[in-house]
């Protein structure tokens, strides 16, 4: 790396780029991730079978998973830095009133909180499900985890349930703002397309947020 890119990078400007780039990537991941998880209303086979297949990738899922948790550490770790750095520098909260003298949205006020809720919710939803209770199953001959049952069976508690929709909802708020943000922060902005951006911002987190909430309840529903 030269050094002018290793003064990008350690600039704040860099360091916002960065956050916004690992948003996006992550943006991009949660759709793929909503698309798999509707095949557990289609059944316990189809589902399965889906994470079966994944499970038989490898290596290949390894180093996914491994690329997508750099990511997710990348983003925390650089959005932690700068709102303290900010904080440091304001010597009052981050969230404060711009220089417009506008105060800021509600979403934007909450992305340190609503980014602590999908911690933890992250951390919960990897121990329950990747390192949860394990059961087998057979389908078309081939042995393999009913991780179909795991889920419908944590999902069973009305708590776990309503857990997963407050995680959404903090997924929507945070998602919403960091999409717009996003493109702001590269500089793409524009009269006529800025508020395009952020409707289109608002549309995908209440659909994947949204999605994800609908799949826990009814799956709630099928398994009560």
């Amino acid at each position: 790396m030269s050094v002018a890119s290793s003064r990008f990078f350690a600039s704040s400007i860099g360091r916002k780029q960065l956050i916004a780039f690992s948003g996006l990537a992550l943006c991009g991941f949660l759709v793929s991730h909503l698309v798999g998880n509707f095949l557990i209303l289609a059944g316990p086979d189809a589902f399965n079978l889906y994470a079966h297949k994944l499970i038989s990738l490898g290596p290949v899922l390894y180093v996914a998973e491994a690329g997508l948790a750099a990511i997710f550490l990348l983003h925390l770790g650089l959005a932690l830095k700068l709102a303290l750095e900010n904080r440091a520098a304001r010597g009052q909260k981050y969230y404060v009133k711009n220089r417009t003298g506008r105060g800021e949205t509600f979403m934007s006020a909450t992305m340190p909180y609503t980014g602590l809720i999908l911690l933890v919710f992250l951390v919960l939803h990897i121990l329950h499900f990747k390192f949860g209770a394990y059961y087998a199953t057979t389908v078309d001959g081939v042995a393999m985890r009913d991780l179909h049952r795991t889920v419908v069976e944590y999902f069973k508690s009305p708590l776990n349930v309503a857990w997963y929709v407050f995680a959404m909802s903090a997924a929507a708020l945070h998602t919403a703002h960091g999409f717009q943000s996003a493109f702001q922060t590269f500089g793409w902005t524009h009269g006529k397309w800025t508020p395009k951006v952020k409707s289109l911002g608002l549309v995908y987190a209440i659909v994947v947020a949204g999605g994800f909430a609908l799949i826990t309840i009814m799956t709630h529903v099928q398994g009560a």
